[in-house]
């Protein structure tokens, strides 16, 4: 869980940075460190997914995704939280949690991160969303005051959580299908670097069950020799 220990420390001194600046964090400074961070995303992204040449689980996934509608799922519950929350709070420390909470908890590099860190002990992907999670928490905390520090508890239990549990599938998951997985999620990850350079704003979450399907294609092709 060592990626999970680096994400909270960026969260907090992020966080804790934005309150102290408030609202003198201009414009293109925020443009500019998003934009880095964008490439910096898209290359690692693009490394992760040149680990295979199995790449039907993203569309599979992709079309499992938008049949179950992840991302829009996803978007209802962040709005009725936010709706339910952010309006009980004049200083808004619940809006502050809860868009924090989400922005930093939901998505693949979360997903696929804590799973790289929790069978591997690789923290890189999460130490990659720890500097984009730092960044955003900076900016998130100008606005809505410390309720984004304690998204931190979040990030704990949900990202904690899944590192956690990926230990327990350490003898089922082979080295190969880990790779599998990994490029799948590059693919995602290179989604989010196209939204961080404002080129193309794909519905990401709808390719999580790639994570899945990728180890199970992988056995099937070799039983049946594709």
């Amino acid at each position: 869980m060592i990626g999970t220990w680096i994400n909270i420390a960026a969260v907090l001194v992020g966080s804790s940075m934005g309150m102290l600046l408030g609202g003198r964090l201009s414009d293109r400074f925020r443009e500019t460190v998003m934009r880095g961070l964008g490439l910096l995303t898209l290359v690692i992204g693009i490394q992760m997914a040149l680990k295979t040449s199995l790449m039907g689980s993203i569309l599979a996934g992709g079309i499992l995704g938008e049949w179950a509608c992840l991302q829009q799922g996803l978007d209802r519950i962040g709005k009725a939280l936010q709706s339910r929350f952010g309006r009980l709070d004049t200083n808004r420390f619940s809006e502050g949690f809860v868009t924090a909470s989400l922005i930093f908890c939901v998505g693949p590099m979360t997903v696929l991160g804590a799973l790289q860190d929790g069978l591997t002990g690789n923290f890189e992907l999460l130490a990659i969303k720890s500097t984009l999670d730092g960044f955003a928490s900076l900016a998130l905390a100008t606005l809505f005051g410390v309720g984004v520090l304690f998204s931190i508890a979040t990030i704990l239990v949900i990202q904690g959580s899944i590192s956690a549990g990926a230990q327990l599938l350490e003898g089922v998951l082979t080295p190969v299908m880990i790779d599998e997985m990994t490029a799948a999620g590059g693919l995602m990850i290179i989604g989010i670097a196209f939204a961080l350079l404002d080129l193309l704003h794909l519905r990401t979450a709808n390719y999580l069950p790639a994570l899945l399907l990728a180890p199970l294609l992988l056995v099937l092709s070799t039983h049946l020799h594709f």
